[in-house]
């Protein structure tokens, strides 16, 4: 005897379905509305100064736009001068690693590219420095130039002397040869410059432990560089000279040049 046995769908199977559906729609609509909230507006790579939070007097941009220039044309070095009314939420560092990349800073194959950053609303700064770079504008140095050159000045308000200031250093350290730059560990430090002694005795057991391993000069230079970041980090405003220009050049149409960074440099506040 056959029995018939007829099974009746389970009214809750097409709600499962359709939830499962609106889940997936709403998941697919935050992602959606996640990637938008990033979505992060970078300003457009206009020349060698891009000055979005308008901070710079026209007298400091029209003394190191020549430099920027020269500095390109002699070495290929791509060094950018940028502010920005905002981060938008963001860290300094993630910000300028992705602005470099944006821009392509530096040529392709050599990714030497630079970028000075100036986020006036948050008092940050960043040197950003290509992956070509990095082995001589080092991220120590980077902090050096921005404790030394920049902050004290914008503590003061002199953002267009920071910039200046900054911009003459880096230009130092990207043109002078490595074998002599070693042989002075300084970046023009003021004759007048005042500090808490007890960072002087800091620097003098640093430089004596240093002078201990004189057949390592690698290791050497190294303690060299702590001593001065120690200084540095003491306060004091600084001055100097800087890089000077030799007749400058004619600007024009100005982009990356395909460069890349893979997060070198250094950031400070003020």
């Amino acid at each position: 005897m056959s029995v018939n046995v007829e099974i009746t769908p389970s009214p809750a199977l097409p709600r499962i379905a359709t939830g499962r559906s609106y889940v997936a729609a709403i998941l697919l609509s935050l992602a959606c509305g996640g990637v938008a909230a990033f979505a992060v507006n970078y300003p457009a790579l206009t020349g060698r100064i891009v000055d979005q939070a308008n901070i710079i007097p026209a007298d400091t941009r029209n003394a190191i736009e020549p430099k920027l220039t020269e500095l390109e044309a002699k070495s290929d070095i791509q060094l950018v001068v940028a502010t920005i009314t905002s981060l938008e939420g963001q860290e300094i560092e993630p910000y300028a690693n992705e602005l470099f990349r944006n821009w392509k800073l530096g040529e392709k194959d050599k990714n030497n590219g630079v970028l000075l950053l100036v986020a006036p609303n948050e008092h940050r700064v960043r040197i950003e420095v290509g992956y070509g770079l990095e082995g001589t504008l080092t991220d120590a140095l980077s902090k050096i130039i921005i404790t030394n050159a920049i902050t004290p000045r914008f503590k003061t308000g002199d953002f267009g002397g920071g910039i200046a200031r900054g911009v003459d250093d880096i230009i130092t350290v990207l043109t002078t040869d490595s074998a002599e730059w070693q042989q002075r560990p300084s970046l023009r430090l003021d004759n007048t410059q005042t500090s808490d002694p007890t960072n002087w005795i800091l620097i003098g057991f640093l430089i004596v432990f240093g002078a201990m391993f004189i057949g390592r000069p690698g290791f050497r230079w190294f303690v060299l560089n702590m001593a001065l970041s120690v200084l540095l980090n003491s306060g004091g405003s600084r001055g100097g000279g800087g890089f000077s220009s030799g007749g400058g050049f004619s600007g024009g149409g100005f982009s990356g040049g395909g460069g890349s960074s893979g997060g070198g440099g250094a950031s400070g506040s003020w």
